[in-house]
């Protein structure tokens, strides 16, 4: 019997009870969870990065974004409110989309 001990989407128990298996479920306090969203951040950010095709990369950051939305609602925070710092950083120091990768800075 494999074990796995990590934070999975709601609907996993329904769907391995459907393929006739059962499992062993609880529900994690505030701090376990804050801690298990962090572990499975990692672990979607690690199958992103080891992603052969675009799907595949695709499929794992939706993975991550679902992650983002639940630790901004644990956070006490919204969506709207996570894109609207997202903006004011743009707007303060820019994006990523020129792809600029700095070397070194020295005194003038």
């Amino acid at each position: 019997m494999p074990i796995y001990n990590k934070l999975v989407r709601d609907l996993i128990p329904q769907i391995i009870e459907r393929s006739g298996q059962l499992c062993t479920t609880r529900v994690l306090n505030d701090e376990e969870y804050s801690t298990e969203l962090s572990m499975k951040m990692h672990e979607e950010l690690a199958e992103y990065e080891s992603a052969e095709s675009a799907d595949d990369a695709l499929e794992e950051l939706a993975d991550l974004l679902e992650l983002i939305h639940a630790a901004t609602i644990l956070h006490g925070s919204s969506i709207s409110e996570l894109e609207k710092i997202r903006q004011q950083k743009a707007a303060k120091r820019g994006g990523f989309e020129e792809r600029i990768f700095l070397i070194d800075v020295e005194d003038a």
